[in-house]
């Protein structure tokens, strides 16, 4: 696991503030880039994982559930999963994000608030929101086991709604399917629906 150098951040945000014209020793300004330090640590802790030690933290499995033999074509699905993260083009948030999972089990079963906990940690990076479903997928799969995972993710970006364009309400929504979902085209219909 790798560490996030606060100590650095604190110092790149005091320049920050000097390159932006302002002093960072006057009253509103003298703890700001030690706040900021302990926000950055907190919303970008999912960079000092890599999806497999994700998988490791979050890979709490049922493997004897009576479900898992009997209906081993059904699918299961985690709706609506709030998150947010910070576009890595221009660190800008992204927000309003929710975020839908499916899979079909193979010989095992996650914890469902693990698919959450998931979600969250790899949101919590630099991200493009095409690589946080694609993220989902592969952490996913290295705890299920399944090759059958699905993604679906609506989300709001401020570098698109607070400069630039300036166009507010205008989600973005992504998919990622593995496996059968990728060949089976009635079956991804019904995970959509089950998804949206």
């Amino acid at each position: 696991m790798k560490q996030i150098d606060t100590k650095k951040i604190e110092q790149c945000i005091h320049d920050l503030l000097i390159a932006l014209g302002d002093d960072p020793t006057r009253e509103g300004l003298v703890d700001t880039p030690k706040r900021v330090a302990r926000m950055y640590a907190e919303v970008f802790e999912g960079m000092t994982y890599t999806n497999q030690e994700i998988a490791e933290k979050f890979g709490t499995t049922f493997e004897q559930e009576e479900y898992i033999k009997a209906n081993d074509k059904n699918l299961i699905v985690v709706k609506d999963i709030p998150i947010f993260s910070y576009c890595e083009h221009h660190l800008a948030l992204m927000y309003n994000m929710k975020v839908s999972v499916v899979y079909r089990p193979v010989d095992k079963i996650i914890g469902l608030s693990k698919i959450s906990r998931i979600a969250d940690m790899v949101s919590k990076r630099l991200q493009l929101q095409e690589r946080i479903a694609h993220d989902i997928v592969e952490v996913m799969t290295l705890v299920t086991e399944s090759p059958d995972i699905g993604v679906y993710i609506q989300g709001e970006h401020s570098c698109m709604s607070a400069r630039g364009i300036k166009k507010i309400k205008a989600p973005t929504l992504t998919t990622y399917f593995s496996g059968v979902f990728q060949n089976d085209d009635a079956l991804r219909q019904e995970a959509l629906l089950l998804m949206r």
